[in-house]
C-alpha cells in the first residue's frame, strides 16, 4: 500500500487534448482573469479613497472585493499554466494549497454575505441603533473573525485528508476537488465522510441560515413600510440577494458533481459548469455592487470619468 508522499504528482484529467485551442482558451481565460483583478480593485480603491464609503457597508464590500481576487488567483494561475502542460499534473503540495485557498475562499464568501446580510437588517429594522451595532471598529472584528472562522473549517476538514494513503492519482476536474482526491485513498472511514459534509454545514448551511433569517426579517419591515423605505430597502439587498441565489445554484451543482455521476452531462459543459462558481461570481460581485449601489456608483463616476 502506497503512502500519499509516494504519489507525485496528481494528474488533473479533465484538460484532456485540447491542441491547438490551447492558444484560444488560454487567450480567454487570461483576459478574464486580468478583468476580475481589474474590476475588483477598482472598485476597492474607490471605496479607500471616497471618505463618504467609509462605512460598515461598504467595508464588508471591500473585504468581498478582496476575496474574489484572492479566489480566482487560487484557480486561474494553475488553470493558465495547465493549457500549456502535456501531462496536466500538479505536486501533492499545490493540490493541498489549492484546496485551501478555493474553499477557504468559499467560506468567505458565504460569512462575508452573512455579515452584509446583518448589516442590512440591523439598518432597515434597527436603524436607530444601527450606529451603535455596526460601527468601523466592530465590522474589523467580524471580517478578523470571519477570515479566521474560515481558515479554522478547512484545517480541521483537511486535517482528516492530508494522512490518507492514496491508492489512485487522477482527479477528474481541473482543479483540486477535495471531496474528489479523498475518493482517491484507498480507504476512507465515516470520520472522514462526516468532516466533509461538517465542512459543508459549517461553511454553507450556517451562513445561508442567517441570510435567510436577516431577509425575512427585512421583507417583514418592508410589507409595512412606505414606498420609498421599500425602494431603499430593495437597491441595497438586490446585490446581495443575487450574489446568494448565483452561490447557491454553483454549490449546488458542485455537490452534485463530487458525489454522483453525472455523465450525461456534455464533456465540456461538465468542465465549465465545474467552475462555474470561479469564473462567475468574482464578476458579478464587483458587477452588480457597482452599478446597483447608487454611492459606489456615483463615486466610480465622479473618480474614473468627471476628473479633470
Amino acid at each position: 500500500m502506497q503512502n500519499s508522499t509516494e504519489i507525485v504528482p496528481f494528474v488533473l484529467g479533465a484538460y484532456g487534448d485540447i491542441g491547438h485551442l490551447k492558444y484560444l482558451y488560454f487567450s480567454i481565460m487570461l483576459l478574464w482573469y486580468l478583468s476580475i483583478c481589474v474590476a475588483n480593485t477598482v472598485l476597492i480603491v474607490v471605496i479607500y479613497v471616497d471618505r463618504r464609503l467609509h462605512e460598515p457597508m461598504y467595508i464588508l464590500l471591500c473585504n468581498l472585493f478582496v476575496n474574489e481576487i484572492g479566489g480566482s488567483t487560487s484557480l486561474y494561475p494553475l488553470m493558465l499554466s495547465q493549457m500549456f502542460s502535456d501531462t496536466h499534473e500538479v505536486t501533492l503540495p499545490w493540490c493541498f494549497l489549492q484546496m485551501c485557498c478555493i474553499y477557504t475562499s468559499a467560506s468567505v464568501e458565504f460569512c462575508s454575505l452573512a455579515a452584509m446580510a446583518y448589516d442590512r437588517y440591523v439598518s432597515i429594522c434597527y436603524p436607530l441603533h444601527y450606529n451603535v451595532t455596526m460601527n468601523s471598529g466592530r465590522v474589523m472584528i467580524i471580517i478578523l473573525l470571519i477570515w479566521l472562522y474560515s481558515f479554522v473549517n478547512f484545517i480541521f476538514s483537511f486535517s482528516f485528508v492530508v494522512s490518507l494513503k492514496f491508492c489512485g492519482n487522477v482527479i477528474d476536474k481541473v482543479f483540486c476537488d477535495h471531496h474528489l482526491v479523498m475518493k482517491l485513498a484507498c480507504s476512507v472511514t465515516i470520520l472522514n465522510n462526516m468532516s466533509d459534509l461538517l465542512f459543508a454545514f459549517v461553511t454553507i448551511v450556517l451562513p445561508f441560515s442567517l441570510i435567510s433569517f436577516s431577509y425575512m426579517k427585512i421583507l417583514a419591515v418592508c410589507l409595512n413600510t412606505s414606498k420609498e423605505n421599500k425602494q431603499k430597502a430593495i437597491t441595497t439587498c438586490t446585490p446581495q440577494i443575487v450574489s446568494v441565489s448565483n452561490l447557491f445554484v454553483g454549490c449546488i451543482y458542485h455537490f452534485v458533481d463530487s458525489r454522483f455521476d453525472v455523465a450525461y452531462v456534455p464533456a465540456k459543459v461538465h468542465i465549465i459548469l465545474s467552475v462555474y462558481l470561479l469564473i462567475c461570481q468574482p464578476m458579478v460581485t464587483p458587477f452588480m455592487y457597482g452599478l446597483k449601489l447608487p454611492k459606489i456608483r456615483q463615486s466610480c463616476k465622479r473618480y474614473l470619468f468627471d476628473r479633470k
